[in-house]
């Protein structure tokens, strides 16, 4: 067992460079800029990854580069674009690990601190020797013993206190033996922080880490209690994420401000434990070097990540810290693919030239709008077939179409009313949440792509006019369910049955 407190911390200077700004996109004061080649970024290698990530049919919704502290690439796929927050999924347990080291800095957690020990009020009166000998150091490193990812069996066995859940669920192996990928321990972790901290995860964080950065629109799913799920739900910009890779970089000191113990970063950033293939996943060498708290280890550093491709890699033999924000199946080679297109160029000679072509590249990514005419004049209303269940919303819900300006108002039911642009896109919130819409009738059929913007996901809806049918579907299907409704309302609250 491994015991650690973190009281102490060294103060470094980043030692920065610096360099003319480039004409990419984005305008954010938290990194600076710099041409690519001015800190040894090969323009025509980050040509060459957006040309593998196209040719791989990976969906990026944001990237962004980072070499010696200053951001050389930044891009986003329109609609997507620089200011606004894009959920990370499981890339926040990062951040949560980043909230249990200042607790453990602060004095008021340890490693081996016990589960039962710091929330008894939810313990049950059942609980195994092994759930009473669980630790922080446990939780971090997702070795409690569970066989599988004990999310929605807690859930099933304690549908009101996903704690208690977890501790119910029975333990397959002995603990600290094996890691098993599992989502309960980030949400214990996060209650672990707020019973000793007195504070939100949210506000502490936004206290401790968010505003001193400069950070100041950090978003958080919330379960019915209000309180943030700790494993998932926290939204941030690309260059919030970016932010966050230059702070573990630099080992925890932003702009010669220590906010993080540099031993906790370097704790939570280094193998604790061997990692497995996860099931149902490709075989991807990256998630195989092992797991930290709460990070997992790579061949050339480091990443938080989250599900359908939300990345935070960090390189620090490279001075390196890459982004992406997607929508990205389970099939894919990132963060292979960084490694093969952008380090055998790193600090070779520049070119002005290839900064500009990438340049102009970066401000050319789009989505493509649905395609077809405008009939300004027709309508169109129609029932919602949802043949499975995984519909965006329910069997029977009337859709209607009616020209508005140069687009469309598309209703879905009585709650959701969107505006729809035909070739550009047009935004709406109809529930607080913003969505944005384009659309296009195809013959007798009009289709729309509703972008629900700051999440990885969105909903194609397709209106047979003549036979006065309607189907929605997910391009990807949001992990907290597919009604539509709770993904587009605000406050969110994508688990309302869980305090």
């Amino acid at each position: 067992m491994v015991t650690h407190r973190c009281g102490s911390w060294v103060r470094k200077s980043t030692g920065l460079p610096s360099h003319s700004v480039v004409s990419v996109p984005g305008v954010s004061g938290l990194l600076p800029r710099s041409a690519p080649g001015a800190v040894g970024v090969s323009g025509r290698s980050v040509l060459e990854l957006l040309d593998r990530l196209e040719a791989e049919s990976v969906e990026c919704h944001s990237i962004m580069v980072v070499r010696r502290g200053h951001v050389v690439a930044e891009g986003w796929w329109a609609p997507y674009s620089a200011e606004r927050p894009h959920l990370l999924y499981s890339l926040t347990k990062s951040f949560t690990s980043i909230a249990v080291g200042l607790a453990v800095a602060d004095g008021l957690l340890a490693l081996d601190d016990r589960l039962v020990d710091v929330l008894p009020d939810h313990v049950p009166d059942d609980v195994s020797e092994q759930g009473r000998r669980i630790t922080v150091q446990h939780l971090l490193t997702m070795t409690a013993g569970h066989a599988e990812d004990s999310l929605e069996e807690a859930w099933r066995r304690e549908p009101g206190d996903l704690v208690k859940g977890f501790l119910r669920t029975p333990f397959a192996a002995p603990e600290g033996s094996q890691h098993t990928y599992d989502n309960s321990t980030t949400f214990v972790l996060a209650r672990m922080v707020e019973r000793v901290t007195g504070r939100g995860l949210p506000e502490f964080l936004d206290e401790r880490i968010f505003k001193p950065m400069g950070i100041d629109h950090a978003e958080w799913d919330r379960v019915a209690s209000g309180a943030a799920f700790g494993f998932h739900g926290l939204h941030l910009t690309t260059e919030a994420v970016a932010a966050f890779g230059e702070l573990l970089l630099r080992g925890g000191v932003w702009r010669g401000r220590q906010l993080v113990p540099r031993e906790w970063i370097e704790l939570a950033t280094r193998r604790h434990v061997d990692t497995l293939p996860l099931p149902n996943w490709r075989r991807n060498p990256e998630f195989l070097f092992g797991y930290g708290y709460q990070f997992w280890m790579s061949q050339h550093g480091f990443h938080g990540n989250g599900a359908f491709g939300q990345y935070c890699v960090v390189a620090p033999a490279h001075d390196l810290v890459i982004v992406v924000t997607g929508s990205i199946e389970q099939e894919h080679a990132l963060p292979g693919l960084f490694w093969e297109c952008l380090l055998p160029s790193l600090d070779a000679p520049e070119s002005a030239a290839d900064d500009e072509l990438l340049a102009d590249r970066l401000r050319q990514l789009t989505f493509t709008p649905v395609q077809g005419e405008a009939n300004p004049e027709r309508s169109a209303k129609a029932r919602l077939k949802a043949s499975t269940p995984d519909s965006p919303l329910p069997d029977g819900t009337t859709v209607t179409v009616d020209p508005a300006g140069d687009g469309w108002r598309l209703r879905l039911g009585e709650l959701l009313d969107f505006e729809v642009g035909h070739g550009e896109w047009r935004e709406s919130s109809p529930l607080g949440r913003p969505v944005v819409a384009t659309g296009a009738w195809q013959d007798n059929t009009f289709v729309a792509e509703l972008f629900v913007i700051t999440s990885p996901h969105r909903v194609r809806v397709v209106v047979d006019a003549e036979a006065g049918t309607a189907v929605a579907t997910w391009n990807t299907l949001p992990l907290t369910g597919p009604n539509l409704v709770l993904h587009v309302q605000s406050p969110l609250m994508t688990r309302p049955d869980v305090s």
